[in-house]
């Protein structure tokens, strides 16, 4: 691959191109800007990290996780901007620092824009839905795998590309760079199983109703495409450090918000955090009395560690990025990762597995099935002309759609289930309950 292609700022959906940005104001930084300015993006702040509608004021959201998320990605975009000016010294001033540390932290901002209500756990109840409850007779093949085996990665490119500025094809026509390191699994939902192998094609990023839109952001930046018959392509470069950023963020973040709410002692965070220091920073850490403070010390000096570890996980991997011959995440590869995975490992012992985040995740289960069942109904009645002239049927498509000029008839199936998809994966914790609660009858307005 091409780093003056990887590095491409024709936008998604726009024929022309770009109008001339003053120096000041890039391609790149506009479209941290409109994502920072997106309806999707403002919902986040209401989308459970791990503990779904805590009511403590410190625990990270979705929002709050995106935003830290970008902050290490543009660390690692900035420093790997000078890993391509070492290996390549022709590419230094069109890989500038600035700009590859805003594409990656552009790119980390959105990472979760996809996710639905209850992060993982509604991700999970979308697609036990879809496998118990909805016989599919008219959806088949790969239209019928992103529904089975929904995914918010694909949801987040399809919100990006399609659901924001609907008018406008491309949707928020974001630039191919940002596109491309955005997408962590640049591949269909159905591939050839040789497709599915590596990290990259682990899940699927873009669902067939966006697939002539990946089609064209794939050919723009040059990305290699995978042997075999379906859609599938090796990663643009930039999306390893974009998941290297989520990596060390999740594993360190949702650790420290653990320890907050009492899931975790002083001494086991401690301890997590001890390789990453040196006895110097150690000690000095010690010396701060207010214990709370002395972890958030601690993440600092492991964030910058693993930051920095990563960063040269890409330096030595650096050909084989290129060619798309490396295909694992880059922590994985760094000096220590069972120590990076030891944060994981406890998170899944003693946080994810806490009573309140397991009590609000079945909570999520149930609330999600019942919208899904509502409004996929209601889509299916108004198409079809059964129970047409239902009262309940008319109010939830109401609810759903107000005051719209689409003719529901002439959708296919595909189509009429992604407008529920789209509705329900694109709420907010609080107002699926609240909703799931109001068309139930649990609770009125």
């Amino acid at each position: 691959m091409d780093w003056k292609k990887l590095l491409s700022t024709k936008r998604l959906g726009r024929p022309e191109k770009p109008e001339a940005a003053p120096p000041q104001r890039t391609e790149f930084t506009r479209d941290y800007d409109r994502i920072i300015f997106s309806s999707a993006f403002r919902r986040l702040q209401d989308k459970t990290q791990v503990f779904p509608l805590a009511k403590s004021d410190y625990v990270r959201t979705r929002l709050t996780h995106s935003l830290e998320v970008a902050s290490v990605g543009r660390t690692l975009g900035m420093l790997g901007a000078e890993v391509i000016a070492l290996k390549q010294p022709e590419m230094k001033e069109l890989a500038a620092p600035h700009d590859l540390g805003t594409i990656v932290a552009t790119a980390c901002l959105a990472h979760d824009i996809g996710n639905p209500p209850f992060g993982h756990a509604g991700e999970s109840a979308i697609q036990e839905w879809f496998e118990a409850k909805h016989s599919f007779t008219e959806i088949h093949g790969a239209e019928r795998m992103d529904l089975l085996k929904f995914e918010g990665n694909a949801q987040g490119f399809r919100t990006l590309c399609s659901l924001q500025q609907v008018a406008s094809r491309g949707g928020l026509q974001l630039t191919g760079a940002v596109l491309g390191a955005f997408t962590k699994y640049p591949r269909a939902s159905k591939v050839e199983d040789s497709q599915a192998q590596g990290i990259s094609g682990k899940k699927f990023g873009f669902m067939q109703s966006e697939s002539d839109l990946f089609l064209e952001l794939a050919d723009e930046l040059g990305l290699v495409r995978k042997p075999g018959a379906a859609n599938a392509w090796h990663r643009h470069p930039l999306a390893f450090l974009v998941e290297a950023a989520d990596d060390i963020c999740y594993h360190v973040m949702d650790v420290e918000d653990g320890y907050k709410l009492g899931c975790l002692s002083f001494d086991e965070i401690a301890t997590l955090h001890r390789p990453w220091l040196s006895s110097e920073r150690w000690e000095q850490g010690l010396k701060i009395d207010d214990e709370g403070r002395r972890v958030e010390y601690f993440r600092a000096i492991t964030l910058n560690e693993m930051a920095q570890a990563a960063v040269r996980a890409f330096e030595e991997n650096y050909d084989d990025l290129l060619s798309g011959a490396f295909d694992r995440e880059l922590t994985q590869c760094m000096p220590l990762s069972s120590e990076l995975k030891a944060f994981k490992d406890i998170a899944l012992q003693k946080v994810y597995s806490a009573r309140p985040v397991l009590e609000i995740e079945a909570c999520g289960f149930e609330v999600i099935a019942g919208l899904l069942e509502s409004f996929v109904g209601a889509l299916d009645a108004k198409a079809t002309g059964h129970g047409k002239d239902k009262v309940r049927n008319r109010t939830l498509f109401s609810l759903m759609m107000p005051n719209t000029t689409i003719d529901i008839g002439n959708l296919s199936a595909y189509q009429r289930t992604l407008i529920a998809t789209d509705f329900v994966s694109g709420m907010t914790d609080s107002f699926a309950v609240e909703l799931y609660q109001r068309i139930r009858g649990i609770s009125l307005p």
